[in-house]
């Protein structure tokens, strides 16, 4: 049976590549949601038109979200209200469906994916696919699903959806993982923005001290880059061959001068989790 989709935003940097990989495909029907003049744009380039809003969700199956989170709460106040009975509501981040910002209707369903983006040291030697950074264009990638709200049954539709919108012409989606939506928001944005993006960011932060401290550039940046290569490869077994003693040792006496003995804990607190989506959904009371 054809799905008739209706995508929101569908001329913007996501809505983009959601378009180019589910536009040809026989399995949907595609409404095109966008009111900027850039998205419309895009939109044009690629031969294709907006639907008026209300036209394109009047008996859709399933609508995507392919807009900022801050935007969410205010789109689907009015939005929901017009979905037919048992509509899918997709959304690409768990933050608004974990803030609360979404109205809940019992019936519709809510669903919510998000891609992992491609991996690294995957094997891929092309430069297009290299050099695509968040997948879905040239570069496979996995992708985690999660049903927030409906019937079990619909999660197939919701996950078959996810599988098309992330995959692409060159490489299909690795594997779709279910997950809860608490648990997508322990993955982003706890481990991958809260933290992970933290520490990569302090780890620039001390290459440009050392450089002010009279290390030349052209030394520091690709020794660090060449290191941190080296060191993901081990810490994550691509590499085949441990730290070495020193670099054990150096990794055991810093950990307590950088890191508070409950640091893993403070990071995936429930409550700092749900304070950080309520500040990306701008519902922060």
């Amino acid at each position: 049976m054809t799905l008739k989709i209706a995508l929101m935003g569908a001329g913007g940097k996501m809505g983009c590549r959601i378009t180019d990989n589910i536009k040809d495909l026989a399995d949907y029907e595609m409404r095109y949601i966008e009111v900027s003049p850039a998205g419309l744009a895009n939109l044009a380039q690629r031969g294709l038109a907006a639907t008026p809003q209300a036209e394109a969700i009047a008996d859709a199956d399933a609508v995507v979200l392919a807009v900022p989170d801050r935007l969410i709460g205010r789109i689907t106040t009015d939005l929901v209200p017009q979905l037919r009975p048992g509509a899918m509501l997709i959304g690409l981040d768990p933050a608004a469906a974990y803030a609360g910002v979404m109205p809940l209707r019992d019936d519709l369903t809510y669903f919510v994916v998000h891609p992992c983006h491609p991996m690294l040291f995957n094997g891929d030697t092309d430069p297009k696919k290299i050099n695509d950074w968040f997948g879905g264009i040239y570069a496979s990638q996995h992708v985690v699903c999660a049903l927030f709200h409906g019937p079990e049954a619909d999660y197939a539709t919701g996950e078959a959806l996810s599988i098309a919108m992330f995959g692409n012409p060159y490489g299909p989606v690795l594997g779709a993982h279910r997950v809860t939506v608490e648990q997508m928001a322990m993955l982003e944005p706890a481990l991958v923005e809260t933290f992970a993006a933290t520490l990569i960011t302090a780890i620039d932060e001390m290459k440009e001290y050392v450089i002010a401290k009279g290390v030349p550039r052209e030394a520091a940046e690709p020794f660090v880059m060449g290191h941190l290569r080296t060191m993901l490869a081990i810490v994550f077994g691509f590499a085949g061959f441990p730290f070495s003693d020193g670099a054990r040792l150096a990794i055991e006496k810093a950990r307590a001068r950088i890191f508070q003995p409950t640091w893993k804990e403070n990071i995936m607190d429930i409550g700092s989790i749900q304070r950080s989506v309520a500040e990306i959904t701008d519902s922060l009371k």
